[in-house]
């Protein structure tokens, strides 16, 4: 039965086992608990003075009352409960009067770094650990003495059932482990003289903490990081540890305490996931079905015992591990009860047999206990209407081409899906069946496969064809009842199908079927002509890599334009694979199959950016190709896979393609293998004059540099990114990072906490100094920060990179030279932090630099030219290009006034001068010994007058000290 009962003082004497709880707070009962929780009979809290309720006018005595001990939180304070009654039983903490105990270790707030643990004092572990093994589990009475105005209770605690048991707290101090607290003694109550009899004679014997040294070597050594997981799991070679378990998260996941180190270790049960408690976005905690039932078996089996784990992996930073206790396996246990459910991405370092667990599942399903109360068992049986049907072929329409991933309902969702969610990732695969070849023939209408491989593919323990099922993207096939070649998680696949149905996803919604309207412009020179303007103008464009015909052709989709195209590397010549051709076929060019899979490797079905520079007569698009900040072209000539094709010399990549393809050359790599120097004679190559491109785009300035550099994230996808950084951190908060956790490694992609508003955002790992100093790079913002490693963790898959790349790009201003003195480029960039940071501006592309493009920036609202309002203010200088389009710019530019800190050191020497007497006599301001030439003054007027005094005048120091 279900039903709810309100423990309060008020409760009539019927349920006098109940009202002496004494605790305001509602508990709901279930019957079905009452068999899973085999606790040495222990009955719950009793009032003993309920057996003389009936007298009249009871003297007023402390009641007697009993409860299990589930914990001890000090030498002096546990927590008490109930028998479980339909779910966990209340809990009440009980203070031991009279006495006081030291204090445990506390670990520092993470949120205030510059707080330090507290340690432990003298005796307090070992006050702790006294009572823990004296009480942990065990029925004890108690007497409530005083309560405090917050709630705190005080009282007299004895281990059985009556007060003819241990008094805890008198063992307490007659070993030594707790003073007596003397103020509140008053000499008519016998049990408090008797504490002081006993501390007396504890003292006299030098006991506990009355010995000499003062306790010092009582005080552990807590360990609350480890900083590398994974060698600390691996050093163990899986051999049980001695471990207390300080507090249970939730049934699966566990916080120990390893012996005899002191490492606290957070611990997940491997092989097995119990409901958890989800954390909402106001802070609360909202349990799954059975969630508090799962950790109230835990915890009344193991929440601070002596157990042994056996530590076994270390995935993402997570501790997998099997707690061993005397009275059996509590992974095992749980699955018998229906508290948790097998899961295969653990299931795999399970040292004490994974059959054991599929068993305790099995079990667990078929009584329909717990978790498992709606289960029912698959079926591949089909419906009859669905056996037989009445079919028409259609027409296929000769005159379309059929392409199966647009044309097919869904498989372009599909193949999305699985591309963005595994491409290029690591998975986990377990082979689970060969399905054999089979050949076609005129009588048989099986068609005719391969030998197949037939695997379950998990990543992040997430199971792909179950997500594909999940969501309506794909369907799971019947098998016969004698056919056992089939998914080793087909009953998850087959319930992942019945919620895709009930939920009406994908293939099985009644909603209309997604129209993908692709123009396949490929080989099409017409359709090819009206794309190339438009693709030339809007400079780099998204794309993902379909296909790969050769090592520098190949087949893009473009999700803006919704068109496919074939795309040739520019700037390059690859060899060339075999192919038809009307005299025969020809034969492959030496490395055309290396070149090829190099390619495929590195961007087959990834996302990329592509700039359109021309096309061919067949239609076939020309340009240049990017991955994640890598030039396929210059990639291909680094790995002497491709030559330098002579029309790269007009493209800004050229020298880096040329010095790419000089160091395969001369390392002699794959198509230079054979390659010998020759003499040719010098020819000149007239390059062609071209204009200036003006194609300003929108962007937002988020940082400047001290050397003058700038980031900037692109307006038109700010957007996409709000959208991001909102559901990342709302993800976050459902499910918290694991503190310290995380490793921090050079070069990792992460997300850390933002030192100035609290918030979480990608960044990049770029050194690590130690565990406190890591030095981080904010990808979609431009600014660096050092962090302790307690506020990084590793970046959810669904926002990294992948997904959406970092938004902050590094420029550099184009026609100006940066000033060397350190005041004059402060000055510079502060002046710019003033006008232009975080603020919209206009940016166009001048030409290629060593590290970052070279730009021209204008204000948003008037078009004023950033780089030429620090020329016209005298800030800095024209830096004059050769190129003769780009002369025709710098031209228009006014020349460069003297900078402020030049006048004003001009200024400072031209007063000096005329105060002293010596202007115009090249002497020295300070005195007349020493006299310099005229090319000599201009020169230090340049560096300035104090440098310049003390080169010629030897008054260093009096100079220094004037200015």
């Amino acid at each position: 039965m279900h039903g709810t009962v309100c423990f309060r003082y008020s409760v009539c004497s019927q349920l006098s086992s109940l009202f002496l709880l004494g605790f305001n707070r509602t508990v709901t009962l279930d019957s079905r608990l009452l068999t899973c929780f085999p606790l040495n009979g222990v009955s719950n809290f009793v009032d003993m003075a309920s057996s003389v309720s009936a007298q009249a006018n009871p003297a007023p005595v402390a009641a007697l009352q009993r409860g299990i001990v589930k914990m001890v939180l000090s030498g002096c304070a546990i927590i008490v409960r109930g028998q479980p009654r339909g779910g966990p039983p209340p809990e009440r903490q009980i203070n031991l009067s009279n006495i006081r105990t030291g204090a445990l270790a506390r670990r520092a707030p993470q949120s205030q770094p510059d707080q330090k643990d507290t340690p432990d004092e003298p005796y307090a572990f070992q006050a702790r650990e006294f009572l823990r093994k004296m009480l942990i589990g065990k029925e004890v009475c108690f007497t409530v003495e005083v309560k405090t105005a917050l709630g705190r209770e005080y009282g007299m605690v004895y281990l059985g059932r009556d007060t003819t048991g241990e008094n805890i707290a008198e063992s307490l101090v007659n070993e030594g482990l707790a003073t007596v607290r003397r103020e509140g003694i008053r000499g008519n109550n016998p049990d408090q003289a008797r504490l002081c009899d006993l501390e007396d004679q504890a003292k006299a014997s030098k006991k506990g903490m009355w010995t000499e040294g003062g306790g010092t070597n009582t005080v552990r050594d807590l360990k609350y990081i480890i900083e590398n997981p994974r060698n600390f799991v691996d050093s163990m070679h899986q051999k049980p540890v001695n471990a207390v378990i300080e507090h249970v998260r939730d049934g699966s996941v566990v916080r120990a305490l390893l012996l005899p180190d002191y490492y606290l270790v957070t611990v997940m049960l491997s092989g097995v996931k119990c409901p958890t408690f989800k954390r909402e976005a106001d802070g609360t905690e909202s349990p799954e079905p059975f969630a508090a039932e799962a950790k109230f078996f835990t915890e009344s089996r193991l929440l601070q015992r002596d157990v042994q784990i056996i530590l076994e992996s270390c995935p993402n930073q997570v501790i997998l591990g099997t707690v061993l206790h005397p009275n059996g396996n509590i992974t095992e246990l749980l699955l018998k009860e229906g508290f948790a459910r097998c899961v295969d991405w653990s299931m795999a370092v399970y040292t004490q047999g994974a059959e054991k667990l599929r068993a305790g599942e099995k079990s667990a399903k078929e009584r329909k206990v717990r978790i498992w109360k709606d289960y029912v068992a698959p079926t591949a049986n089909m419906d009859q209407k669905d056996r037989q049907f009445v079919a028409k072929e259609k027409n296929k329409d000769k005159d379309k081409r059929f392409r199966p991933i647009y044309d097919i309902p869904y498989m372009f969702e599909a193949r999305e899906f699985m591309r963005k969610k595994i491409i290029g990732k690591k998975v986990n695969v377990t082979v689970d069946y060969i399905r054999a070849a089979t050949s076609s023939s005129e009588t048989s209408t099986i068609p005719a496969f391969a030998e197949r491989t037939c695997a379950t593919v998990t990543i992040g323990g997430i199971n792909i064809a179950e997500a594909l099922v999940s969501k309506g993207f794909a369907t799971v096939i019947r098998y016969r009842q004698d056919d056992d070649q089939r998914s080793s998680h087909y009953d998850e696949l087959l319930a992942a199908e019945a919620r895709a149905i009930k939920n009406g996803k994908g293939l099985h919604s009644k909603k209309e079927v997604p129209i993908h309207r692709v123009a396949d412009i490929s080989g099409e020179t017409q359709k090819a002509k009206q794309f190339l303007p438009f693709l030339q103008r809007a400079g780099r464009s998204e794309a993902v890599v379909e296909y790969v015909f050769s090592g520098s052709r190949l087949k893009l989709y473009m999700p803006k334009e919704t068109c496919l195209i074939t795309f040739l590397l520019a700037g390059i010549e690859c060899p060339r694979g075999s192919r038809n051709m009307p005299g025969g076929m020809q034969v492959a060019e030496p490395f055309s199959d290396e070149a090829m899979a190099f390619t495929k490797e590195l961007v087959l079905q990834r996302e990329v950016e592509v700039e359109v520079e021309s096309m061919d007569k067949a239609g076939n698009f020309i340009g240049w190709l990017h991955i994640e900040g890598v030039n396929l072209s210059v990639a291909l000539v680094e790995n002497a896979l491709s030559k330098v094709h002579f029309t790269a010399e007009r493209s800004s990549y050229y020298k880096t393609l040329v010095s790419g393809e000089e160091a395969s050359r001369l390392r002699k790599d794959k198509i230079w293998a054979n390659y010998e120097e020759k003499k040719v004679e010098e020819v000149v190559h007239v390059m062609e004059e071209k204009e200036r491109t003006a194609n300003y785009r929108a962007v937002y300035v988020t940082e400047i540099t001290d050397t003058m550099h700038f980031y900037t994230q692109d307006v038109e996808t700010g957007t996409q990114l709000e959208n991001l950084m909102e559901t990342m951190r709302a993800e976050i908060a459902a499910q918290p990072p694991v503190e310290g956790s995380y490793a921090a490694r050079r070069g990792d992609y992460c997300i850390a906490n933002f030192s100035a508003d609290g918030e979480w955002y990608r960044a990049r790992v770029e050194k690590v100094q130690s565990p406190a100093k890591v030095h981080v790079f904010y990808i979609d913002y431009g600014n660096r920060e050092i962090v302790p490693s307690t506020r990084l963790a590793v970046i959810p898959p669904a926002f990294s990179t992948r997904t959406l790349a970092a938004q902050a790009t590094e420029y550099t201003f184009a026609y100006i030279q940066v000033p060397q003195d350190e005041d004059a480029r402060a000055d510079v960039v502060d002046s710019l932090v003033r006008d232009i940071q975080n603020t919209q501006c206009l940016l166009n592309v001048e030409h290629s630099g060593v590290t970052c493009p070279h730009v021209t920036l204008q204000f948003a609202d008037s078009k004023d030219d950033v780089g030429l309002s620090l020329v016209k203010e005298g800030m800095v200088m024209v830096d004059v290009r050769k190129e003769k389009h780009l002369q025709k710019m710098v031209g228009k530019w006014p020349p460069r006034r003297n900078s402020k800190s030049e006048m004003k050191v001009m200024f400072t020497f031209s007063f000096l001068m005329t105060l002293s007497g010596h202007y115009g006599q090249n002497r020295c301001v300070l005195c007349t010994s020493a006299s310099i030439g005229p090319n000599e003054l201009a020169l230090e007027l340049r560096k300035g007058y104090a440098d310049m005094c003390q080169t010629f005048s030897g008054h260093s120091d009096f100079v220094r000290a004037k200015t």
